[in-house]
């Protein structure tokens, strides 16, 4: 059986004066496979991160959910904290409710509630059926592949080899310059294009 830990986040008062936390983290409580379930004021400070990772241990959480902010200001920092406490970065999800819920229903505090029990019965529903995921390195030979030797191409090689990599310039013609070696003069000085 899988044990999931939901954890809603105040956000000062970013969230937690248009959306009732209190609310959200009792509707968790009766999600499946939900065993824990609670509210704290910053979620993303070290308290808050601590009270995650007591959590973990003290009833057994194999899967996180945490409402909050945007995953893009704080995944990472979350994801870091369940694998410090042992979980599987890969099991844990997160809610927006401070953008989707708070921020764009300001004047609806049970709409914007309603909203944010959704969206947590939607991040639990995820988590349960993930599988952990594992980071993964593939060796690379630094090297590359210019395909065209006109003028733009050749450019490109040089740079490319100045910045220390291994470049192989290849082209259909025998002769490289493309469509400048066409050309008898260039603009604007007339230069000789060979």
């Amino acid at each position: 059986m899988k044990r999931v830990g939901v954890f809603i986040c105040h956000c000062g008062t970013n969230i937690a004066s248009v959306v009732d936390v209190k609310k959200v983290a009792e509707a968790a409580r009766s999600f499946p496979d939900v065993v824990y379930a609670t509210d704290y004021q910053y979620m993303c400070s070290d308290p808050g991160q601590e009270l995650i990772r007591k959590a973990i241990k003290e009833q057994r959480l194999d899967r996180v959910v945490v409402a909050s902010c945007s995953p893009r200001l704080h995944e990472p920092t979350f994801r870091k904290t369940c694998e410090s406490a042992g979980v599987n970065p890969y099991l844990f999800e997160m809610a927006n409710i401070r953008e989707q819920c708070a921020w764009v229903h300001a004047k609806d505090k049970e709409g914007a509630t309603l909203k944010a029990i959704d969206l947590v019965r939607t991040a639990v529903a995820k988590v349960r059926r993930n599988v952990p995921l594992f980071a993964s390195t593939i060796p690379i030979t630094k090297r590359a592949l210019v395909i065209g030797a006109g003028i733009a191409g050749m450019q490109a090689a040089l740079d490319i080899a100045d910045a220390g990599y291994e470049v192989m310039l290849l082209d259909r013609e025998p002769t490289i310059g493309g469509n400048m070696v066409k050309l008898d003069k260039t603009f604007p000085t007339l230069d000789c294009s060979a």
